[in-house]
């Protein structure tokens, strides 16, 4: 039995755990992370759902992502999730995600990395997971239109692929601070 830790409205743990499949009580939230890896030639590492999986049955969808478990932290959870889904063994310690989305009963923490990745030697997790490959983002922009990918706005998909590179929303340094200072 899986469970997760609620948090409240500020991200405090409530000392309170929620079990798989039950509804979040009303002024509580759980942890979802998910991975983006990104080659240096500037496409994402995606993977296929398994047809057999509830939800989005043989879709594609980003490169891993999940629920943090009961003692999870948003990185611990994020590297698991990694490592079980496409088998790439990386520390997300330290690291804060390139963006939090909220959403009714939780916060959804989204972390992207570069690296590049041989994906023939990924262990994928046959029960998640059944392909991974390598697309742009104009690929999955047109498999989103063919809705061959999981259902995203397809400003996510472009925000992911902008944040790949950047550390926050501005492109540069504010000219009117005086650098010298």
């Amino acid at each position: 039995m899986e469970c997760f830790d609620l948090y409240d409205v500020h991200r405090n743990k409530t000392g309170k755990v929620l079990e798989r499949g039950s509804k979040v009580p009303e002024g509580c939230y759980r942890l979802v992370v998910h991975v983006c890896v990104f080659g240096s030639d500037g496409r994402m590492l995606i993977q296929k759902r398994q047809p057999f999986k509830s939800g989005w049955s043989g879709m594609w969808d980003i490169t891993a992502g999940g629920s943090a478990l009961a003692g999870d932290s948003s990185q611990q959870a994020a590297s698991r999730e990694l490592m079980e889904e496409v088998g790439i063994e990386h520390s997300l310690e330290g690291m804060r995600p390139a963006m939090t989305i909220y959403f009714d009963g939780g916060f959804n923490d989204i972390y992207t990395i570069n690296m590049d990745v041989d994906i023939d030697s990924l262990q994928l997790q046959k029960t998640e997971v059944e392909q991974v490959k390598w697309a742009s983002e104009e690929e999955i922009l047109e498999m989103l239109k063919n809705k061959e990918f999981v259902l995203y706005k397809t400003s996510f998909i472009s925000l992911l692929f902008f944040l790949r590179n950047h550390n926050g929303a501005f492109t540069h340094k504010d000219p009117t601070k005086n650098a010298s200072k």
